[in-house]
């Protein structure tokens, strides 16, 4: 008997799809739009085990793997995902190629967000990087890692703009702006996908659209974004992704203007297919079709099922009883047509076909990665994120020629898994290095550096469901007696020459379903730096966080503060290197630093409205203005910029110039500088804000070197989407130019477009 034409590698992948697509039953569709979570390899529970002894709401999540494994062999699953390891990815495949009646291989997805077993700083800290070459360098890696895993397709990048950093996923994102939001998407696309060749994996930007504008920053509540912010601000990072090549999108869980996104027609199919031209296949975020339900959107699950398929919705991520299985009976009732399933499946089947899957459906157990260039290209890519916020007096770098005693303060300095951040699950403390240790091997044995934990930090009120799957979690003991301790902290810095002070929040405080009502510093930790400077010791802050804490009084007090996000496997390596001045920090925050959680939402691109010289003024007892701007980051040289030009200083609508600056090192020291140009437009057929970002590059400078800079301004970046009008518009009008070192440029040129 001739072996199927689906079979045949010769033939092009849209062959090979039209002819596999008509020997699905509807049920088998239903099941390769199917994804399962898979909670844990079935084999690690003893066969005599008798799982009916167990709870009830411990029963569903022991059974699952069997049921999941089960519907594989069914034909009524088409991936997987939270398998992170090849053997398991293999057991599972044997049973979709060799027990299912069609033999279609399983697509295995995961969170492979800043890292699989090499943990690279989290997203946000790569954003301040401002450099798309490094960002894609780490994500490549990751993907090498994540490939021989087995390992086909990970849920990133996270590409929502988030303006109110109370949202716990803040630390996923590219920050506020969409100009620089929408370069990091494309190089984390690029370097996760590239090819799609060996070691590289489907990325899978998420979550369309408008997650990072929940009210309040409270993770899963829904979004009112006005037309005007959501294609100027919201949406940019996702074409971006399109342009770059992304093979898949993810689907936010929440309403966006009334209308859950899992089943928004409009979005998925006009917005996201019509207009941006994605031809990959779209996902649902974890058992947002069946939320659909919950969200009083769909009558049933069978409801619910037919509007995600009819919105362009592609695959179902679930948990247990999918709404999917639910789409023959949908089909039996008239509420979507089998023509719209087949459009889904036609596009889950491709991405198998341009994976190799039907040819190479199994990883290879042995296959492996340089684990130790993977490792130096995550120390390079943590001091490259670095922020130095402030720097008085010159008090970093660290004299260690001159130092002898040094003390470190803070459960994070010492905290492995703190050091990596949230959303690693296949990760190895052991090969992690905190900031005390990177301190002790730098510093090396003639610098005495003694260590005290100091203040504890107070657990979760509501713990994390992440937690449960980590058993590297660390916590404040519950017999740390602060008073003790933080009177010891004080005791140690004052017998120092220097204090080096880590503060913040620990990797659970931050993430998914760790939205937070403050900024404050948990627990004691600010009693704890005032009496510490009350010493006289001097002192260096090391914020460790995921998103702007309340540092009014340590700015006003302490002379330098370096902001240290969370930097994965070699942080801690990173961060000496920063203290000790063999770096020079230039990492450029992605995000305006506010004063005060009751300024939220804060950002440096807001319009100029009623008023303007008292923008400073809009609260009675605080300056509404940033602690610290949005592009802010010292350097331990010094930058200037000069002859700043605009090559054609007028030019019609449609045309385009350039803008080039002359920027010096006048230090005596090598260093990064982000040169960074912003626009206003003067007026037009719309109000526009007060500064937009429209270009960036991080340059190297020698001593004493001077270098031309030169960026491009054309209808891309004049452009916006118009409210009145209801499309992009380019109107002629007098722009406003600026070119610096962060969103309070000062070095400034005009362009008439006529």
């Amino acid at each position: 008997m001739a072996e199927p034409r689906y079979l045949d590698p010769a033939l092009s992948v849209e062959e090979r799809v039209t002819d596999l697509l008509p020997r699905l039953t509807l049920e088998e569709k239903a099941g390769q739009l199917t994804q399962f979570f898979y909670f844990r390899d079935a084999q690690e529970v003893p066969d005599d085990f008798d799982l009916d002894s167990l709870p009830p709401e411990h029963q569903v999540f022991a059974k699952q793997p069997a049921m999941v494994e089960e519907a594989i062999g069914s034909g009524r699953a088409g991936s997987m995902l939270f398998v992170k390891n090849a053997a398991t990815a293999n057991r599972l495949q044997r049973l979709a190629v060799e027990q299912s009646r069609l033999g279609i291989p399983l697509l295995f997805g995961f969170d492979v967000i800043h890292g699989l077993r090499t943990i690279f700083p989290v997203p946000i800290a790569q954003a301040a990087s401002w450099c798309p070459a490094t960002i894609e360098a780490a994500q490549a890696a990751a993907a090498r890692e994540a490939r021989a895993a087995g390992i086909h397709w990970t849920f990133a990048p996270m590409i929502d703009i988030s303006r109110d950093p109370r949202w716990g996923r803040i630390i996923e994102g590219p920050g506020e702006d969409p100009y620089l939001g929408s370069a990091v998407a494309a190089a984390q696309v690029r370097g996760f996908q590239g090819d799609l060749g060996d070691g590289r994996i489907v990325a899978g930007p998420k979550h369309l659209a408008g997650y990072g504008a929940a009210r309040g920053g409270r993770d899963y509540d829904d979004a009112e974004i006005s037309d005007s912010e959501l294609w100027n601000v919201y949406l940019p990072p996702f074409r971006a992704a399109v342009e770059a090549g992304a093979l898949n999108v993810m689907s936010a869980y929440m309403d966006l203007n009334g209308v859950p996104a899992s089943g928004n027609r409009w979005l998925l199919t006009e917005v996201l297919r019509e207009e941006m031209g994605f031809d990959g296949f779209v996902v649902s975020d974890a058992n947002a079709v069946r939320s659909l339900e919950v969200q009083h959107f769909a009558r049933d699950l069978t409801d619910a099922a037919a509007r995600a398929v009819n919105a362009g919705l592609d695959m179902e991520m679930c948990m247990f009883d999918p709404a999917f299985a639910h789409l023959p009976e949908a089909v039996d009732q008239g509420l979507v047509e089998e023509e719209a399933i087949d459009q889904a499946v036609r596009r889950v089947l491709a991405i198998k076909f341009r994976l190799g899957l039907f040819e190479n459906p199994y990883t290879d157990e042995t296959s492996s990665f340089d684990l130790a260039e993977h490792q130096e290209s995550a120390r390079m890519a943590a001091e490259r994120g670095i922020v130095l916020l402030k720097n008085d007096g010159d008090t970093l770098p660290l004299d260690t020629g001159a130092l002898t005693s040094v003390a470190v303060i803070g459960e994070l300095a010492d905290s492995k898994r703190d050091t990596l951040g949230p959303w690693v699950f296949a990760h190895d403390t052991d090969e992690t290095v905190s900031i005390l240790e990177g301190l002790h091997a730098r510093l090396g044995d003639r610098i005495q550096v003694r260590y005290a934990p100091g203040a504890g930090i107070p657990p979760r009120t509501f713990p994390s469901v992440f937690d449960q799957m980590d058993p590297t979690i660390v916590a404040t003991g519950a017999d740390h007696d602060d008073d003790a301790e933080i009177a010891r902290a004080v005791e140690l810095a004052a017998a120092s020459e220097v204090a080096i002070v880590v503060v913040g929040q620990r990797q659970n405080q931050i993430g998914e379903n760790a939205s937070s009502a403050t900024l404050d510093l948990p627990g004691r930790q600010l009693e704890q730096l005032q009496r510490i400077v009350a010493t006289g010791t001097p002192v260096m802050l090391v914020v460790m966080s995921g998103r702007p804490l309340d540092l009014r009084w340590a700015d006003a007090h302490v002379p330098a503060i370096v902001q240290a996000w969370y930097l994965g496997t070699r942080g801690g390596e990173a961060v000496a290197a920063v203290l000790a001045g063999d770096v020079s920090p230039a990492g450029r925050l992605p995000f305006t630093w506010p004063r005060h959680a009751g300024q939220v939402p804060m950002i440096y691109a807001h319009h100029r409205t009623f008023a303007p010289q008292d923008q400073h003024k809009r609260y009675w007892e605080e300056e509404s203005t940033p602690l610290y701007p949005f592009g802010h980051g010292l350097s331990y040289a010094e930058f200037t910029y000069s002859d700043l030009r605009v090559e054609h200083d007028a030019i019609a609508v449609g045309e385009t110039t350039t803008v080039s600056v002359e920027v010096t090192n006048t230090a005596e020291r090598e260093a990064d500088e982000v040169v960074q140009l912003y626009i206003h437009q003067r007026y037009g057929s719309a109000s526009r804000p007060v500064r937009e970002l429209k270009g960036f590059q991080r340059i190297t400078l020698a001593p004493g070197e001077t270098r031309k800079v030169t960026f491009r301004l054309g209808p891309e970046e004049l452009s916006y989407w118009n409210a009145a009008a209801r499309r992009v518009v380019q109107d002629a009008t007098t722009f406003d130019l600026y070119v610096g070192g962060s969103s309070t440029a000062e070095t400034a040129a005009v362009l008439e477009v006529k």
